[in-house]
């Protein structure tokens, strides 16, 4: 049987990223709050894993800790085997790791046309010329052509969201760095975007770290699921899903889909009654 902490399947040239005894400690000379302690992970260029945990057990400070947004105490965070994060190593986030946050960042001054085309000019100096081309093709590509005039506030949460995800991929990251992305839609909308990310994530095949604390949702995207302890946060359970792709909403009522649910609940249940016991505070 394999490793659960190794990757379960490899179809992408690049984009692996390795996580070796990740370490974070906040005010190391004061109070010394140990946010994440020991995190190692191996996970294969292409795969799509998602870490669920009690709130504040530390995922989003892991997550900042891979984008380059927040220094690691300890360990190493490897892409592609050259280092992107280590205690010695200066905050570098890159091109190469893109986030989409739980809060819209769409600019509202720019059409969805000129918001997906801001990546190409910043980040990757295409003429203005070539990048609103390249934001057109993506966006008829996907589906969202129509809606390339439009500006934000003119659409749903859900569409916005789908634009962040096209912003994000525009540039041709190695790895998509999701943070809840979707906790601010109503389940329904929820729901319709999780077909449209694995839409995204089946044409393109990047890289995707995802948090959460929906199980529904962790169980329906995901080549795994990473259980996460309560904090300091340390790999509880890693769980491959051998659900067929492409997905659809339907699998979500299959026995299958269920006991793998019942799985993650009780390893994330038996968290949360830690994290309620402490007292633990809901933190990044």
């Amino acid at each position: 049987m394999a490793n659960a902490l190794e990757p379960s399947r490899s179809t992408a040239k690049d984009g692996a990223l390795s996580l070796r005894g990740v370490r974070k400690v906040y005010d190391p000379h004061g109070t010394s709050v140990v946010a994440v302690d020991d995190w190692t992970l191996e996970i294969a260029a292409g795969e799509f894993v998602v870490v669920v945990g009690p709130s504040g057990c530390g995922k989003t400070t892991l997550l900042n800790g891979i984008a380059g947004f927040d220094p690691i105490t300890d360990g190493e965070i490897a892409l592609d085997g050259a280092t992107v994060a280590s205690a010695s190593r200066s905050l570098r986030p890159g091109a190469d790791r893109v986030v989409v946050f739980q809060n819209g960042s769409l600019f509202p001054w720019k059409t969805v046309l000129d918001n997906v085309a801001y990546g190409p000019i910043v980040q990757r100096r295409m003429s203005r010329a070539q990048a609103l081309q390249a934001a057109r093709s993506f966006l008829t590509r996907v589906g969202l052509g129509d809606i390339a005039d439009a500006y934000p506030r003119k659409l749903s949460s859900g569409v916005q969201r789908r634009v962040e995800m096209v912003r994000a991929l525009i540039n041709d990251p190695k790895v998509l760095l999701l943070d809840e992305p979707f906790r601010a839609l109503d389940a329904i909308a929820r729901g319709i975007m999780h077909e449209e990310l694995l839409k995204l994530y089946d044409a393109t095949q990047k890289t995707v770290f995802f948090i959460t604390h929906d199980l529904d949702e962790a169980i329906f995207l995901a080549d795994r699921v990473v259980v996460s302890t309560c904090r300091p946060a340390r790999v509880k359970h890693v769980l491959p899903i051998d659900l067929p792709r492409p997905r659809t909403y339907l699998m979500m009522a299959s026995p299958e889909f269920m006991a793998l649910k019942r799985q993650i609940a009780d390893a994330v249940h038996e968290e949360a009654e830690k994290a309620f016991r402490l007292g633990e505070p809901e933190l990044a």
